[in-house]
């Protein structure tokens, strides 16, 4: 008996009623239809079995006491299949004992209507029930979105870290091979894949070898050799790399050597970059396996930073590489120097030697030939011959200023002592150019370690500039002052202000103040470079004020040059 009733609309609750006594089929099957359920009845367990497998109906109206298989039996072979182990089971019988009830439970029924039936309590127990079922599968459906939405979010977190992971490892590397190397592994490791290569372009854009290679082992079977391509030379006209050269990644299957592989191309370039493509990465896997869109994600994130590595890596490179023309560009010009600076001693040296002879013979031998005329060219070829000597002394001395402050060696130095002396050279300068000289000196200055002839070399020099650059009727001042921090040495000279625009270049070498010499001395352009080489050396710091009329220079030695006497 079943419906097929016009009336019963087509997502009504299916209801299989099975029992052997067809009057009750016939009440039952009356009563349900007409509330609208799509009605099945059967007279046995085996019929309830197949229409139970075929049809999966939305509850079962089981009665207990049937000839062949009774209704225990049926519920107990419909629980035993996942297919029909859902399906409500209610027990009609007419039996009252409660171990009959007992066992309906533990075969898996729900509930039980006792005979005679009463409409409406079987009517509410069915509405209970089917309410129960869709309430639950309802919450099975529920559950399943939840952890499907868990498990698609945790692969995500996964990928986000196994990502992190690769970049933190290649991050601080600035060696391309140990990049590659890492990049390789890690990406057969994590996606468990047959091998992984990477391929870089050349300049033009229209070749491609595969410079790194990573074949995953196998404990059992030595490495593939047909999955071997490090070194392989491809020809970028190829159809797959007009995609490629898009930065789009490409999945496709490949039939190699018998055997087939699942490949995952993808471009390496930095994601938001304005730089170009680099190459690409490739992944394989068995013909069966394909890579899925997460998979696809990570190596398209692991790409980009694969690409920002390789680009710091040959920065790098490139940055070493112009320091090593540096260092031989600058041992160049040493050796020039060294070699030009002996070259010019010699004779400078004779040139001075034949002078000095010859103004002694004009004294002593030749006292007639001296006229004002011959003592000015002689003074000239003098003044010329002391200028130049001091130029090969400072070039020589910027060529081994390095060398000598890794021997320098410091002594004990009294200022009291130490700068008058300094002075004594220069009064007769000062007072032929019509300056003043001020010295600023405390009564009880501490005795000072540090290396006498460079301080002494610095501090001339100063004094050197600052008589050069001062005229007539202003003042130079040299000054010592002692600090918490530091003794502090400074030359002054009044009237004349460097250009803040020149400040920062007086001292490079060869470098002058145009039209600022009154006296016209001229000069080497080493001077203040090879005091800014030399405070360095010394380990003190040298610091420079010019303005209101005033230009001064301050040398800054640290506390721990300094003794208290």
């Amino acid at each position: 008996m079943d419906s097929n009733n016009t009336n019963v609309k087509s997502n009504a609750d299916t209801i299989l009623i099975v029992d052997d006594h067809p009057s009750n089929l016939q009440v039952l099957f009356a009563l349900l239809e007409s509330y609208g359920f799509r009605v099945l009845a059967v007279q046995n367990g085996e019929n309830a079995l197949k229409i139970a497998n075929s049809i999966l109906p939305d509850l079962i109206l089981l009665d207990i006491l049937m000839p062949g298989i009774d209704g225990f039996e049926v519920c107990r072979l419909l629980k035993a299949k996942s297919e029909t182990q859902h399906i409500p089971v209610i027990f009609l019988t007419a039996l009252s004992e409660t171990v009959n009830k007992v066992k309906g439970f533990e075969m898996g029924g729900i509930d039980y209507v006792t005979k005679p039936i009463e409409h409406r309590e079987l009517l509410a127990r069915i509405q209970t029930h089917l309410t129960l079922k869709k309430m639950s599968f309802s919450l099975a459906c529920q559950n399943e979105k939840l952890q499907q939405e868990v498990y698609a979010r945790t692969r995500v977190e996964r990928q986000q870290a196994l990502v992190g992971k690769i970049t933190e490892k290649i991050r601080d590397s600035l060696d391309e091979t140990q990049i590659l190397q890492t990049v390789t592994e890690e990406l057969v490791k994590v996606l468990n894949t047959d091998s992984c290569q990477i391929e870089l372009y050349d300049e033009k854009l229209t070749m491609a070898t595969v410079v790194y290679e990573y074949i995953k082992e196998d404990s059992k079977e030595a490495p593939r050799e047909h999955l071997r391509y490090h070194g392989k030379v491809r020809q970028v006209i190829e159809p797959i790399y007009q995609q490629l050269l898009k930065k789009i990644p490409l999945q496709f299957v490949s039939t190699s050597l018998d055997s087939k592989y699942t490949k995952l191309a993808c471009p390496i370039f930095e994601n938001g970059g304005s730089k170009g493509i680099l190459g690409n990465l490739w992944l394989l896997k068995p013909s069966e396996a394909v890579f899925e869109e997460l998979e696809v994600q990570l190596v398209q994130q692991v790409a980009s930073q694969c690409a920002i590595a390789i680009r710091q890596a040959r920065l790098y490179e490139a940055s070493q590489q112009q320091v090593k023309e540096l260092e031989k560009l600058n041992r160049l010009k040493d050796d020039f120097l060294k070699t030009i600076s002996h070259e010019l001693r010699s004779p400078m040296s004779s040139m001075q030697l034949a002078m000095q002879t010859l103004e002694k013979l004009l004294q002593s031998d030749y006292p007639h030939y001296k006229s004002p005329k011959f003592a000015r060219v002689l003074e000239i070829f003098t003044s010329s011959a002391r200028r130049h000597n001091r130029l090969i002394e400072n070039l020589l001395m910027l060529c081994y200023l390095d060398v000598k402050s890794e021997v320098f060696t410091s002594e004990l130095i009294n200022l009291q002592i130490f700068i008058p002396e300094i002075i004594q050279s220069f009064s007769a300068r000062i007072q032929q150019q019509q300056q003043h000289l001020l010295i600023d000196l405390p009564e009880h200055l501490p005795l000072l370690s540090s290396h006498a002839a460079s301080l002494e070399h610095i501090v001339v020099e100063l004094l050197t500039n600052a008589c050069k650059y001062t005229g007539p009727g202003e003042t130079i001042g040299l000054q010592a002052r002692v600090t918490d921090q530091a003794i502090e040495l400074s030359v002054t000279n009044s009237g004349v202000v460097i250009p803040e625009k020149e400040q920062h270049r007086i001292f490079d070498q060869f470098y002058r103040i145009p039209d600022n010499d009154p006296w016209q001395h001229g000069g080497t352009g080493l001077g203040l470079t090879l005091v800014k080489k030399m405070v360095e050396v010394i380990g003190a710091s040298l610091e420079l004020e010019s303005y209101k009329g005033q230009t001064k220079f301050t040398i800054k030695l640290p506390n721990h040059h300094c003794t208290l006497s």
